[in-house]
This record gives C-alpha cells, sequence and structure tokens, in this order.
C-alpha cells in the first residue's frame, strides 16, 4: 500500500545525470503510523487510517481513538483500497520508502484561497470595451439570461470566491528519494501553499 501525508516544501529542480533538468516539488512525507484498519466485514469497506504530524489539544474523543497507536496526531486520514495488506496492524509506520523512483502519484491539497474575485481573474472572462459607448462598465459581468426562467441556473459563472478548494493533481511521477529525511520529490506542481498539508497516494498500474 502507498499512501503518505506530507507538509508541502516548496519546488526545485534536480538535474539529472543525463544532464535533463526537473522541477519538482519537496514534500516532507511521513512518516504517517496506522490508528485504524477498517474490514468489509466489521465496516462495510475495507480502508486504512494513518495518522501525521504532531497535534496538541485533541478531543477526548480523537485522543481515545488514536491512543492504542500511541501517537497525538495533527491530521488523520484514511485511504481505501480494494484489498487489505495481509501483514499491516495498528501501530504501523509508513514512510517514503514505500515508494520507488518512477512511481505515478495521485496529489491531494487544498488550493490557495484568493478571497472575491470577480469573472475576470476567477473564470478569464474577457472586459468590454472602454470607448464607442462602453461607459465605462469594463469588468461588470453584463447580462446573465432572459427574462425566463426569472432565476440564475445553478453553476453559472459568476463572481463569488475563488481559491480554498480541495484539488488532486494526478500522475505526478516520483523522481526524487530521501529515506533519511523523509522528503519525496514529484514531477510538476502540487496544490496548496508552502506548509500545507497534501495527500500522496500510489496510483495503481
Amino acid at each position: 500500500m502507498k499512501a503518505l501525508l506530507g507538509t508541502k516544501i516548496g519546488m526545485t529542480q534536480i538535474i539529472g545525470e543525463d544532464g535533463v533538468v526537473t522541477p519538482v516539488t519537496l514534500v516532507q512525507a511521513g512518516p504517517v503510523t496506522v490508528t485504524q484498519v477498517k474490514t468489509a466485514e466489521t465496516d462495510g469497506y475495507n480502508a486504512v487510517q494513518v495518522a501525521y504530524g504532531m497535534g496538541k489539544n485533541l478531543s477526548k474523543a480523537v485522543a481515545g481513538h488514536v491512543k492504542p497507536a500511541g501517537v497525538t496526531p495533527k491530521a488523520l486520514r484514511e485511504f481505501r483500497c480494494e484489498e487489505l495488506p495481509t501483514d499491516i496492524k495498528v501501530g504501523d509506520q509508513m514512510t517514503v520508502a514505500n515508494f520507488v523512483l518512477g512511481d505515478k502519484t495521485s496529489v491531494t491539497g487544498t488550493s490557495k484561497g484568493k478571497g472575491f474575485a470577480g469573472t475576470i481573474k476567477r473564470w478569464n472572462f474577457n472586459r468590454q470595451r472602454k470607448t464607442h459607448g462602453g461607459k465605462g462598465d469594463t469588468r461588470k459581468v453584463g447580462s446573465i439570461g432572459s427574462m425566463y426562467p426569472q432565476k440564475v441556473y445553478k453553476g453559472r459563472k459568476m463572481p463569488g470566491n475563488m481559491g480554498g478548494d480541495r484539488v488532486t493533481v494526478k500522475n505526478l511521477v516520483v523522481s526524487f528519494i530521501d529515506t533519511e529525511s523523509n522528503l519525496i520529490g514529484l514531477k510538476g506542481a502540487v496544490p496548496g501553499p508552502r506548509k500545507g498539508l497534501v495527500v500522496i497516494e500510489g496510483e495503481e498500474k
């Protein structure tokens, strides 16, 4: 099973032996500790719950739940799987050593919040003309529909909150691994700001 939680450090580049420069995002990944193993017989589906980081001010419910694993986590996440690993149990740790160079991964994070944004920034709309009757309303939305059906359809592209969404990027290749420092380098960009929490899952081949 290849799944980790980590903290995004930032982007850099590595130079291969053939001289090719590869842009990578470094993630301080793991180690994560297994806090619960769910099975189809008891829970209706197979999954492994893991804990990451050092938290504080845990609620009594969470503290009691993770006590058998001996951790005080900052984050808990659950990974579903069709078949559970036979040797996995509560208290086991998973590290970047589970991955190898060339593995394809899916990375999930929370995108940067940009606050309230207009349609030009949020949806890449064009502005209206400034001259020949533009009336100065160069960045306004304009008409959003006819009189019928006298309402605004859901999903209409309009001004609103931008960013702060759960984003998943697929097919990011593992290009760098440092088992001593628990660092993993993924080719390409990872969603979220620096020091943001990211979830790394190995894609099944």
